[in-house]
């Protein structure tokens, strides 16, 4: 009896949201109607965003893609010979070899797309829960060391030295510790949280429990936002396989050491995913900001000492456990090691997920795997790090993307998330969006952001409509010091990066002569 022919579809949300279990049952049926064996996998998203639905089919030589596949392309694809991986106008050819994907360094997302997200088995078979093996058998501070060694940065924006954190939480006694997985990621135009959740939910469920081990927490919370459904699911089954496989629990693999945790899910405010306001969502409260000092790491949930990091930086964990803090460190530049899933969006002709190590160009990142804007206009301001990144101009593309060059040019990295505009993007108006989504999702306990906010939408109207110009610029960045210096959290005090960026480099959208025109008249 013939082998069955396994064909992977993605239960990613983006591969669903185009119509993803309508084509598996599609391909099911057709294969059932002519009489072949096929087995569907469905599997987590490659992250080739704009070939979804992208189908892989396993055959001799690899995996050969087909995308964006469709319901009514099925027919014709089993006409072709797609399970033997024969050419059709939707083949890409074998998978790995789609330069999109081999010129990436998947490190973090290693899995993601290959295996089956449920699989436990299947995640062993590819290198999983090593790292947590090989902490099973450390000392709590060996393992910490090994972080701070690899040079691992949160990936949630701020790039704290993960492991520095955690060594403050294991100096803290307490007889009880957490640790608290931020996925609650509402930056525009990211979804690299999202991706590794639903396409490799045992990861951030090992990295976790490595952190456990390392700190003496033994319960953990992954808090989600409620807008991914589709996650919140795919992890709570994991936690379950893995509870019942000995993952998790008071007696780990046998070791004697314990760890467990949950997911929660948060109510849909953006300041929640700052992390002292998520602790409150938490504990059952309003999501408000905290004032600081007292850390989390010292006092956190329910007063105890809390390590909280995000999916990204939580889900790198284990590879760093497994094959050591010298080869991760080797990827990236400077002060960030390692690899970063940067995400295209936007005005962008390929978008995707793309994980490199740090110091390539934001200019490689739009066109060498973008392809340039989604329009075929030329592109013109690109926002990096979430709605409260700057937007940055053609001559900013070729700095290495890198926390500190960003920083020198007051942008920021952030949770890697890539906005991309054409040049017919008005940029009064998206300084002037920034300033009204701070105004909407501020908490309202600090000034600066709640009545700022509201200030700035006003004053970058009046600009637009030249209601005394050059007054109002000049309040504006008055404005927005204030708002930088005195505000409680990074809501307040960094929505004047996208709106002094855009005033910055793009003037003549404000109403007044861009540099060149200046220096002009002045002569």
């Amino acid at each position: 009896m013939s082998q069955a022919i396994n064909i992977f579809v993605p239960r990613d949300a983006a591969a669903i949201a185009v119509g993803a279990d309508g084509l598996a049952q599609a391909i099911a049926q057709e294969a059932q109607h002519r009489g072949l064996d096929v087995h569907i996998i469905r599997n987590g998203s490659r992250g080739l965003l704009w070939l979804e639905t992208l189908v892989e089919v396993e055959t001799a030589s690899g995996r050969v893609a087909y995308g964006p596949v469709e319901a009514s392309d099925v027919c014709g694809l089993f006409d072709a010979g797609w399970l033997e991986g024969k050419p059709h106008p939707l083949s890409h050819g074998l998978t790995d070899e789609i330069p999109y994907l081999k010129n990436q360094e998947r490190l973090t997302f290693a899995r993601v797309g290959i295996t089956d997200p449920l699989c436990l088995s299947d995640y062993q078979a590819h290198e999983g829960f090593q790292g947590l093996k090989k902490a099973l058998a450390m000392a709590p501070a060996a393992i910490i060391d090994t972080i701070v060694d690899s040079g691992l940065r949160g990936r949630g924006g701020a790039a704290f030295p993960t492991g520095i954190k955690w060594k403050t939480v294991l100096a803290t006694p307490a007889d009880q510790k957490y640790i608290v997985c931020n996925a609650d990621e509402g930056d525009s135009g990211t979804f690299s949280d999202r991706m590794l959740m639903e396409g490799d939910p045992y990861v951030l469920i090992e990295g976790m429990a490595i952190a456990g081990l390392a700190v003496h927490a033994t319960y953990g919370y992954i808090y989600v936002r409620s807008e991914y459904p589709g996650a919140i699911a795919t992890l709570e089954d994991a936690i379950g396989r893995a509870r019942e496989a000995g993952w998790l629990g008071d007696n780990i693999q046998g070791s004697g050491r314990a760890f467990d945790l949950e997911v929660r899910v948060g109510a849909g405010a953006y300041i929640c995913g700052e992390e002292t306001s998520l602790l409150e969502s938490l504990e059952g409260k309003r999501g408000l900001v905290r004032a600081k000092p007292p850390l989390p790491a010292i006092k956190g949930l329910f007063g105890k000492p809390t390590v909280i990091n995000n999916v990204i930086s939580l889900a790198t964990v284990p590879i760093i456990l497994a094959k050591g803090a010298d080869f991760y460190r080797n990827y990236g530049m400077g002060r960030s090691k390692g690899t970063l899933p940067f995400q295209l969006a936007g005005n962008i002709k390929q978008g995707g997920l793309v994980e490199k190590a740090f110091g390539l160009s934001l200019r490689e990142l739009l066109y060498d795997f973008g392809g340039g804007s989604a329009s075929g206009r030329p592109l013109r301001a690109i926002q990096v790090g979430g709605p409260l990144g700057a937007y940055l101009p053609e001559s900013q593309w070729d700095v290495p993307l890198d926390y500190e060059a960003y920083i020198a040019i007051s942008a920021m990295v952030g949770h890697g998330g890539i906005v991309a505009f054409d040049n017919t993007v008005d940029m009064a108006k998206m300084a002037g969006y920034a300033m009204e989504f701070c105004a909407v999702e501020s908490c309202g306990k600090c000034t600066p952001c709640r009545i700022g906010a509201v200030r700035g939408v006003e004053v970058i109207d009046k600009i637009r409509h030249n209601e005394k110009r050059e007054e109002q610029v000049h309040l504006l960045r008055d404005l927005c010091d204030t708002m930088l210096a005195g505000s409680l959290c990074a809501l307040g005090g960094m929505t004047p990066y996208p709106v002094l960026s855009a005033l910055d480099h793009f003037p003549e959208d404000f109403g007044l002569p861009s540099p060149a025109t200046a220096t002009e008249q002045a002569a």
